[in-house]
């Protein structure tokens, strides 16, 4: 494999990484998230120091030759324990349960991570190899045992992500299974990587040489399995975040009815937000629009009760035909503020406080913030019913405007 490609996976799991930091910073006491990163960080720096250019560097720079075998055979030791680590805080129990293995894992790896270098500093390699160190050594006393150790070390991780990744999809569905099984592939992946390299190096031990299985088999599909299993820790939090914007974006556009119908109730004038603002803020001010326009409106408790009892009549579900009265009173309320004298023309302006109840001589039932649920769902729906209204509640040019600018942010 080109040097150059060592630094592909490098720039991969750089990105995964970004793309992986809102979530991480939003909740950094998380230890899932927290393992993850690390992980992917430990793959980075893994694949930059075994790029043969690096290591020609380090080597040069410690004064040592081939200081870069056991810095680089450590580091994919310190990645398999903190593979080990993820999957034991991927698989969850007791927190004590947890706590001892994690301690038993770094444990084991840490001397893992000795034993390489004291079998390098036993070991002697005097001739630099950039690129086919575990072959070349691979009956060198100390070195061979050196090589097998991080195999072993390495593999064993592998197997256990493997396992659990695989046990996992069975219990999933969706974004969540295709990463998992992507990480699953990935892993097969490296399976394949450690298999190579102990193929070759076993060629070597009975007089045979394989040693393009090490250097040109094995370098790709660690590479490959890193872009895999990237993407698989990547996919399911990519996926969230994008599901999430867009479904603020479609309550944005759904609350457009409402929002117009309110625009000119409210005591004061939205704040302008930027033309970027992420369809979170935006879905945000629009509801806070919608409630200070909803909390000026003193409703008809008889309009709605009448509007209930039709919609029930038709089929409707509770929600919905709370919608339907909600919708009922609005559109009344808002008429009324129309009416002659009254001050509050919403095609004019709005009202310096709240409105009076509707010239009927019935009690004004409370304001619609009231009747209409706070989680969102029922501000959605009171929408849905007036989408049919708006030509009653705002005046033809005003609504075509208000819908008009709905999809772009406030006026």
């Amino acid at each position: 494999m080109p040097a150059e490609f060592y630094f592909v996976p490098v720039g991969l799991l750089i990105l995964v990484s970004v793309l992986r930091l809102p979530a991480l910073v939003r909740n950094w006491r998380d230890p899932l998230l927290r393992s993850v990163s690390v992980v992917l960080a430990l793959g980075g720096v893994i694949f930059f120091f075994a790029a043969p250019p690096t290591i020609a560097k380090v080597n040069a720079f410690a004064g040592i030759t081939n200081f870069s075998a056991p810095l680089v055979y450590c580091l994919l030791t310190a990645a398999s324990a903190a593979v080990i680590h993820l999957t034991i805080t991927w698989r969850g129990g007791p927190a004590r349960r947890r706590a001892v293995a994690t301690r038993r894992c770094l444990g084991g790896y840490g001397l893992v991570v000795i034993a390489l270098f004291t079998l390098f500093a036993l070991g002697d390699a005097p001739v630099e190899r950039l690129r086919d160190f575990d072959t070349y050594y691979a009956t060198a006393p100390f070195l061979r045992e050196m090589i097998v150790l991080y195999l072993l070390a390495h593999a064993f991780a592998t197997v256990v992500l493997t396992s659990l990744c695989r046990r996992w999809s069975h219990d999933v569905t969706g974004v969540l299974r295709a990463g998992l099984l992507l990480i699953v592939a990935g892993s097969l992946l490296n399976l394949g990587y450690d298999a190579c390299k102990a193929i070759a190096v076993g060629a070597r031990w009975a007089g045979h040489d394989l040693d393009g299985l090490s250097t040109s088999v094995a370098p790709p599909l660690a590479a490959v399995s890193t872009f895999c299993q990237g993407v698989g820790f990547a996919l399911p939090a990519v996926s969230q975040s994008v599901t999430r914007q867009w479904r603020s974006w479609s309550e944005y556009k759904r609350l457009a009815p409402l929002w117009a119908s309110l625009r000119g109730v409210a005591p004061h004038r939205s704040v302008r937000i930027p033309w970027w603002s992420s369809p979170g803020k935006r879905h945000l001010q629009r509801t806070s629009d919608i409630l200070d326009g909803l909390a000026m409106l003193p409703l008809d408790s008889e309009i709605g009760t009448e509007a209930r009892a039709g919609a029930v009549a038709a089929g409707a579900t509770e929600r919905g035909a709370a919608a339907a009265a909600a919708a009922a009173m609005v559109v009344s309320a808002l008429e009324a503020r129309r009416a002659p004298g009254h001050g509050g023309d919403p095609a004019t302006g709005p009202a310096t406080g709240p409105a009076t109840g509707p010239a009927t001589g019935r009690a004004a039932g409370p304001g619609a913030a009231g009747v209409v649920a706070h989680d969102g769902q029922g501000l959605l729906l009171l929408s849905d019913a007036l989408r049919t209204r708006i030509p009653e509640t705002v005046p033809g040019p005003r609504a075509e405007r208000c819908l008009s600018s709905s999809a772009t942010g406030q006026e």
